[in-house]
């Protein structure tokens, strides 16, 4: 949770944007994690330097000598965070906006990769010199207070509290899942080093961000192996959204946490463009619940399973069909799934009950989601088995 003066900087940091011309939360948002990758892009430069010199393995820097951008070869330590922060304004906008930004851009040596894909159409905003000057300052200062914070997860805190201020403002449906929810979720499912994960509605993918923070600091022996970790890093981490915006913030934040290359597509998990089929062995989802969709958009096998338009009904019987038999699934849905009383509701608990292994039901009080939504959930666990298996299931009221 984000308190005190490192709450105050970060309001701040608003205010600067806001002063400067660019009020549109999602834009804001966007900029500041474009300058916040930058900066940590330096940090674990050096970081992975030091580790080398440790090892006595050879250490080959992003920033090496000369670094080409466009047609052009730059000295590559001028486009490090901690060398441009000095220059005045004015050539620190047209460094950053000429030589950073198309470098961060061209960072993924394989073009089909997800964050090559979706940096492709990444604008650098920022109006002014004096306005990036001023972010730049204010940066400083917020990772300069997360240094002080012990608290290992200041980090995501500080991106999640960030992040709430696009919901906040209303915009994009954008619901955020406490990073507390998440964690509990993760660790309740114990990711395993061989499982392939998915989150079919990963905004900025905090969900797969924690899962691979749990097997680093549970399975660390997997990242020594060269076969894990290539799965690890290529066939391990699947997501799905349909915002661009998020697609982005989300591969970012899967390279910044070491994840080269994650599955991260563009698609409607519940349309007919969706194929997957018994391909995961876990999923983690807090999937939208909100609305309903038109019937011909719809994958017409989820259809089968539930006859709704209820996209927290039809999210259930996807998960059914993704995951392989005995995958497993912890998922955020509203109350209504629980005790709705239509046919579509009765068809989709028997489906989880009968046919599948139902773990846990862990109800959660109706606050969690605010401000975003006031709606009771709750967090079903389950496994697919396709021949029943429910016996005893765990309640835990929260």
């Amino acid at each position: 949770m984000i308190t005190g003066e490192l709450k105050n900087r970060i309001d701040g940091l608003w205010d600067v944007f806001a002063a400067g011309g660019l009020v549109n939360p999602l834009d804001v948002i966007e900029q500041v994690t474009y300058l916040m990758f930058i900066r940590d892009l330096d940090d674990t430069d050096n970081l992975r330097a030091k580790e080398a010199v440790m090892l006595g393995l050879p250490h080959k820097s992003i920033f090496a000598e000369k670094v080409k951008v466009g047609d052009r070869e730059i000295d590559g330590n001028q486009l490090k965070w901690s060398v441009f922060h000095d220059f005045p304004a004015a050539k620190m906008y047209s460094t950053v906006q000429e030589w950073v930004f198309p470098f961060i851009k061209g960072l993924h040596d394989d073009k089909d990769s997800a964050y090559s894909k979706y940096m492709d159409d990444a604008i650098f905003k920022l109006p002014t010199p004096l306005l990036l000057s001023k972010v730049v300052d204010a940066l400083d200062e917020i990772y300069a207070l997360m240094a002080k914070e012990q608290d290992k997860d200041v980090r995501g805190d500080t991106y999640e509290y960030l992040l709430n201020k696009i919901a906040q403002s209303g915009l994009n449906g954008q619901f955020r899942t406490p990073r507390h929810i998440i964690r509990m979720m993760v660790a309740l499912v114990k990711p395993q080093p061989d499982d392939i994960i998915i989150d079919p509605a990963m905004g900025s993918a905090g969900f797969l961000i924690e899962a691979q923070q749990y097997l680093r600091e549970n399975h660390a022996e997997m990242l020594l192996n060269a076969n894990m970790r290539d799965h690890f890093n290529n066939t391990m981490f699947y997501g799905n959204d349909m915002d661009r915006t998020m697609l982005r913030i989300g591969a970012m934040n899967m390279l910044l946490h070491g994840v080269d290359n994650p599955n991260i597509s563009y698609r409607d998990s519940l349309s007919e463009q969706n194929t997957d089929n018994e391909k995961y062995t876990l999923i983690l989802a807090n999937p939208p619940f909100k609305g309903s969709l038109d019937y011909e958009a719809v994958s017409a096998d989820l259809l089968k399973v539930t006859k709704t338009k209820k996209t927290e009904l039809l999210f259930l019987a996807l998960f059914l069909r993704i995951l392989k038999k005995g995958g497993r699934a912890a998922v955020i849905v509203p109350d209504g799934v629980l005790f709705g009383s239509s046919n579509a509701h009765k068809q989709i608990r028997k489906e989880i009950l009968d046919n599948n292994k139902l773990d846990a039901v862990i109800s959660m009080p109706s606050g969690v989601f605010k401000p975003y939504a006031g709606v009771s959930t709750a967090i079903l666990v389950f496994t697919k088995t396709g021949t029943g298996g429910t016996d005893n299931v765990w309640f835990y009221d929260m």
